[in-house]
């Protein structure tokens, strides 16, 4: 993979420029900002086999409907979906496994001390590569009630009403 060029003109002077993206977005889970109220925020490795990276980098990676738990002092990440690679043999990983994400010590006793409190879950937000690794990002959030799904979409259209007429 190649990066992308950008020619910038300074002072009549054409220059070659490699662009790079910082942190190119693998998948985003925009359910979750649909049906939970988000809060805090903590960046986590994922701990994967060869073929599930190859798998991701193909693009076949999706976060809706899974989430976080804590267990005996560790953080799994359950029913995320991950696609066979298709190059893989019989070595090839299962699809929907838990899979172990790392954090510090004290982020994970922050994390079993907010999914303690009633309503609170954790919820995977988004994965993205970061230095060559592959992160992903969980949210302590709260669900949200179908009231609230509905008044959410209506001060959304009614804000796009008023962006129509400006």
């Amino acid at each position: 993979m190649h990066p992308s060029i950008v020619y910038v003109r300074i002072n009549n002077i054409v220059k070659n420029k490699k662009k790079s993206p910082q942190n190119p977005i693998i998948t985003v889970n925009r359910k979750a900002r649909y049906d939970y109220h988000l809060r805090d925020r903590y960046e986590a490795g994922i701990v994967l086999q060869g073929t599930e990276v190859k798998a991701i980098r193909n693009g076949q990676f999706n976060l809706t409907d899974s989430y976080a738990q804590v267990t005996d002092g560790e953080v799994f990440l359950v029913d995320a979906f991950i696609g066979l690679y298709n190059q893989g043999n019989h070595m090839n990983h299962e699809p929907k496994r838990p899979r172990k994400l790392l954090l510090h010590r004290t982020e994970i006793n922050k994390l079993e001390r907010s999914v303690r409190n009633k309503g609170m879950t954790l919820i995977p937000t988004r994965a993205y590569f970061n230095s060559g690794k592959v992160k992903v990002e969980i949210a302590v959030a709260q669900g949200k009630r179908e009231y609230d799904k509905r008044d959410k979409i209506d001060r959304e259209q009614a804000n796009r009403e008023i962006r129509s007429f400006t």
